[in-house]
């Protein structure tokens, strides 16, 4: 992890506190509950831990790609500028596929299991992601990037999405066309249908746009998980979809519903008796055109 995201913390732990504050007095918002932001901060301990051991593998991954890169990019300033929209794409699938592959839906579903969004909640990071998330970035020191590079942009990205998770900041007018904002942030961790599987971006919002994943905040957001698990054990917050993973595979009847579970999106069933999000967004379409 670059140094950068540890001189943050103190930053992250003051906007926490000021948050609060703020949120005692605007009853409107759902604000804090002690126990689901002291379970959101311990998971960000704890990934703290993880992604020091994780580095230890992703940097020689990074740094033989690099000794079979393509080009010689270098480190001017356009490089820099080319990076930073470079590694956004990269965050932009990373993201995306550990939303439709259930599997890896598995190790980024904490980050989404909170029913409150506040600062607290984007401390909420994910255990295992450092391990299955390294090679979405393999194409960077391939296409010339040095590995501290890929590592810098890497931190800035992290460190940008924080400030994404608040109810307090409305829509930011021209910036919502580019920008990754609060607004469309709060989209992404809502579990309303029409807010599934949207909104992806790290950074900048232009790859949803892209890639027909956006969805604009219409109607009031919920937050949490379309079955949410009720509990604020960080063990279970953090493997509870395993289990539920294990428990589908247990039942299912024969190796091609085996590895639907595990590699179909989330909400597939080999009996029709729970739905991805895409057929759950066709169904109301579906209600709504009459058709």
């Amino acid at each position: 992890m670059s140094n950068l995201v540890l001189y943050s913390i103190p930053v992250f732990v003051v906007s926490v506190v000021l948050e609060a504050l703020w949120a005692r007095r605007h009853p409107e918002v759902k604000g804090y509950e002690l126990r689901d932001s002291a379970a959101s901060m311990t998971m960000g301990l704890a990934n703290v831990v993880v992604n020091g051991f994780t580095k230890l593998l992703s940097i020689p991954l990074f740094a033989v790609l690099y000794q079979h890169r393509i080009v010689d990019i270098g480190s001017a300033w356009w490089a820099w500028l080319v990076l930073l929209f470079a590694e956004d794409c990269c965050y932009y699938w990373f993201h995306r596929v550990h939303h439709e592959v259930r599997l890896l839906w598995a190790c980024h579903v904490n980050h989404h299991s909170s029913e409150y969004f506040n600062f607290s909640t984007a401390l909420r990071q994910p255990l295992l992601t450092p391990l299955s998330g390294p090679w979405f970035w393999a194409p960077l020191p391939l296409i010339g990037f040095t590995p501290a590079m890929v590592l810098t942009a890497q931190a800035w990205s992290l460190i940008y999405q924080f400030w994404l998770h608040t109810e307090a900041v409305d829509r930011l007018g021209p910036l919502e066309w580019l920008m990754n904002t609060p607004s469309h942030h709060r989209v992404h961790h809502g579990k309303n249908v029409a807010y599934l599987d949207k909104n992806h971006g790290g950074i900048f919002i232009l790859w949803d746009r892209l890639f027909g994943t956006f969805a604009p905040e219409v109607e009031p957001v919920v937050y949490g998980l379309t079955k949410d698990i009720d509990t604020f054990h960080p063990g279970r917050i953090a493997f509870h979809e395993f289990a539920a993973i294990g428990r589908d595979v247990a039942q299912a009847p024969g190796l091609s519903a085996k590895l639907g579970y595990l590699l179909a999106p989330p909400g597939w069933s080999h009996d029709g008796s729970s739905q991805t999000a895409t057929q759950l967004q066709r169904a109301v379409r579906r209600t709504r055109t009459g058709m």
